[in-house]
């Protein structure tokens, strides 16, 4: 749940920059957003492991 939560957080965080970037073209903004969109890819991929390896663990 400590990824999850952090996931929730980063989504939180760059709402404004994303609103820079679409709204008023700031490349900076979109930069930054990119940015946590690959934080936000790794954060899934890591919790797509751990939830693969539980269902694992309730199916044995």
């Amino acid at each position: 749940m400590e990824k999850f939560a952090k996931i929730k957080q980063l989504i939180a965080g760059i709402e404004t920059d994303a609103g820079k970037f679409y709204n008023l073209n700031n490349g900076a903004a979109g930069t930054r957003v990119r940015k946590a969109m690959q934080e936000l890819k790794v954060l899934a991929t890591d919790i797509r492991k751990e939830v693969t390896e539980k269902k694992i663990q309730i199916s044995s």
